[in-house]
């Protein structure tokens, strides 16, 4: 019997991680998930969208809006390429590949290259006119971080945890 030829690709497969590491987030509107990859194709670290640990998540605000950006939850999320970076316990990310669904911003940009990522694989540059994703880009393309959408035919994959899928 031949083998199967349908399989994902690489980036897909990372992609469908850091996906995967999204739905971890307690985010009410957002979930991102980030997954890192070195040269041998070998998961370093993984990361989502959420608060620092040690901050309740019940005693911190998830709104987007609100008087003062105090009581919004930017000024408190940590986000997934972040936590990611970190998670990766000190292990050397020189010339690894992070897979992330949204495009980083310039706080993001600027511990990727501080660690040596190498390349950036997204799939939404939704925020691609703030100023934060424009700084994002400048600083990617001055460090030398090459930025990539991933263009797929996939729509979705599924995961299942039926036996009869195995």
């Amino acid at each position: 019997m031949p083998k199967r030829t349908d399989y994902i690709s690489w980036d897909e497969y990372f992609m469908g991680i850091a996906l995967l590491s999204a739905q971890r987030s307690k985010d009410p509107h957002t979930q991102v998930g980030a997954c890192i990859v070195n040269q041998a194709n070998k998961i370093m670290s993984l990361g989502y969208n959420g608060f620092p640990a040690g901050c309740n998540d019940d005693e911190f605000p998830w709104e987007r809006t609100g008087e003062d950006d105090y009581e919004t939850k930017y000024p408190y999320v940590c986000h997934a390429e972040l936590n990611a970076i970190l998670n990766a316990g000190g292990r050397d990310l020189s010339g690894c590949k992070l897979y992330v669904a949204l495009f980083p911003c310039n706080e993001c940009a600027k511990a990727i290259i501080q660690s040596g990522i190498k390349e950036v694989v997204y799939l939404s540059d939704k925020y691609a006119d703030t100023v934060s994703v424009r700084a994002s880009k400048r600083m990617f393309t001055a460090a030398g971080v090459k930025f990539t959408k991933l263009e797929t035919k996939i729509k979705e994959i599924v995961i299942s945890y039926r036996e009869d899928n195995i």
